[in-house]
């Protein structure tokens, strides 16, 4: 795989864009489905919550996080026009009966107020962050109290060996994500790190696992 290749995967993968947007979210939902099953089973969504998610995509998931009941309201953030486009869509009844909605907008600069949402997903958009630090402090704000906050994520373990992870991506462990969360002020942060089956790619096998880190803002 040439250098070019590796910068355009890369850049797809932050914002997918153009004419194969469509075919790069069907593909990250492909390979990410089991990740983000695993984290929506973990951020326990119950009736009445209040949810924003960054960087859904094109919206595939949201049906599940939208199955606790039809008094649960989502709210769903990309970098990515086409992406936003494509979830609305997707999404069709859950956008017309007021319970979703999706917008542009970076992890950087969130149209929100304090305290707005009582649960706050970001499945594999971490490494995207050029300033983490302040973007978790912005997170921390918009939750309510005892909010949680859950990011989903490859490890570096299981990145690292992907070539186009050098052209902008920050890799982490779990360590580093729970340090990262505990200097925002979070608490009671807990890590799950599981395997999951290889997946193929560029013609080979390639280890895989996921990272779930589930945190609090205290009361």
């Amino acid at each position: 795989m040439d250098q070019d290749t590796r910068r355009y995967i890369a850049a797809q993968l932050r914002k997918p864009a153009g004419e194969t947007a469509a075919q790069v979210g069907e593909k990250m939902n492909e390979g990410n489905q089991l990740l983000n099953l695993r984290a929506i089973g973990q951020l326990a969504v119950q009736p009445g919550d209040s949810i924003l998610e960054i960087g859904m995509g094109n919206g595939a998931f949201v049906p599940l996080l939208l199955s606790a009941g039809p008094s649960v309201r989502y709210v769903g953030c990309d970098y990515s026009p086409e992406m936003v486009e494509q979830a609305t869509s997707r999404n069709q009844a859950a956008v017309a009966n007021g319970q979703a909605r999706f917008l542009v907008a970076e992890a950087g600069s969130l149209p929100f107020p304090a305290g707005q949402f009582d649960k706050i997903l970001a499945v594999n958009t971490l490494y995207f962050w050029e300033h983490p630090e302040a973007i978790l402090s912005q997170l921390h704000r918009l939750l309510k109290p005892a909010g949680t906050l859950l990011l989903g994520l490859r490890p570096k373990v299981t990145m690292q060996h992907y070539p186009f992870v050098s052209h902008g991506f920050r890799l982490y462990d779990a360590a580093e994500v729970t340090a990262l969360l505990a200097a925002s002020g979070f608490r009671e942060v807990r890590a799950v790190e599981e395997p999951e089956p290889d997946q193929e790619f560029n013609g080979q096998a390639q280890r895989v696992d996921s990272l779930i880190v589930v945190a609090q803002k205290p009361n």
